[in-house]
């Protein structure tokens, strides 16, 4: 099968489509036919070597949507030919889904959305899975206020509609020329990047990791989620500081999956790649600036 890798880390150039033996799937895994894979900045770390990896072989992709082509001994619930979206967790590992096929836990695994094709569908699992846990960490009461930072991006703009869901007031941070978008995603207040909102909040979700700044808009005995682990600022004036670690949950999944079908989840795609094309793609992830997440294709 043809699969994304780099030998060794370094910029997009260092990556290639190689053939490698189709992987079978073990006693409770799946083997899913990739029809599309999501690429996320982890992926972009991950081929710059922030993870280590050194000289060995790099695979690439967390996020998966195909179908089920294989069932590993002790599977049950999921039949061939089933349309699926995963999460392949780790960053450092051999292959991805950035591949024809993947291997995935079957408790990864999550019914596709009938209402979004594969590369809609690919841009749920990591994204979807870091808003959510981010925004169960806030623990706040309904009609708390909520600041999400990087509102505008993937993950941020998934954390403001989950947010809104729960029941919080959201004012979404981004740039000055995101107001619309982030409006139209449920925020009822907008603060331009750069600048404060008018008084404290009852809580941070900080999806543009600024960190301390981010936790100085929260009031004293408020709440801080960092979306980046390790990277949360130190905890003070009584202020609750967490950090989201995300992992592979596919009944977690189904949940998301449903608030898609349901039109309370909008996935959001800024551009699609053939698998061939994975250079490129990541060159253009490193651009930043897109409104939505970069998607490979595979035929």
């Amino acid at each position: 099968m043809r699969a994304v890798v780099a030998d060794g880390s370094g910029g997009p150039e260092r990556l290639r489509t190689v053939r490698v033996p189709v992987p079978q799937p073990a006693a409770g895994q799946v083997r899913v036919r990739v029809r599309a894979a999501g690429l996320n900045p982890v992926d972009g770390a991950v081929r710059a070597g922030v993870f280590g990896g050194g000289d060995r072989r790099l695979g690439f992709g967390w996020d998966v949507a195909g179908e089920v082509d294989e069932l590993g001994a002790e599977v049950s619930g999921w039949a061939v030919g089933d349309r699926v979206v995963g999460l392949h967790y780790g960053p450092v590992k051999p292959l991805g889904t950035h591949a024809e096929y993947a291997v995935l836990d079957a408790s990864a695994l999550a019914a596709a959305p009938s209402s979004a094709g594969p590369e809609a569908a690919a841009a749920l699992p990591l994204s979807g899975l870091t808003a959510a846990r981010a925004v169960d960490l806030l623990e706040l009461a309904p009609g708390a206020s909520v600041l999400v930072t990087g509102a505008a991006g993937v993950v941020g703009g998934l954390a403001v509609q989950l947010a809104v869901r729960a029941g919080y007031a959201v004012t979404a941070l981004a740039g000055p020329d995101d107001e619309a978008l982030v409006r139209s995603l449920g925020a009822a207040a907008f603060v331009p990047r750069g600048a404060a909102p008018a008084a404290p909040v009852d809580g941070v979700v900080d999806a543009a990791v600024l960190g301390e700044p981010a936790l100085a808009f929260v009031r004293d005995g408020g709440a801080y989620v960092g979306l980046r682990p390790g990277a949360a600022p130190a905890a003070g004036r009584g202020v609750r500081v967490a950090e989201q670690e995300v992992a592979a949950d596919g009944a977690h999944l189904a949940r998301l999956v449903s608030l898609v079908d349901a039109g309370e989840l909008t996935l959001r795609v800024a551009e699609t790649y053939p698998l061939e094309e994975a250079a490129k793609a990541h060159a253009r992830l490193a651009e930043g600036g897109t409104r939505g997440r970069i998607v490979l294709t595979v035929g």
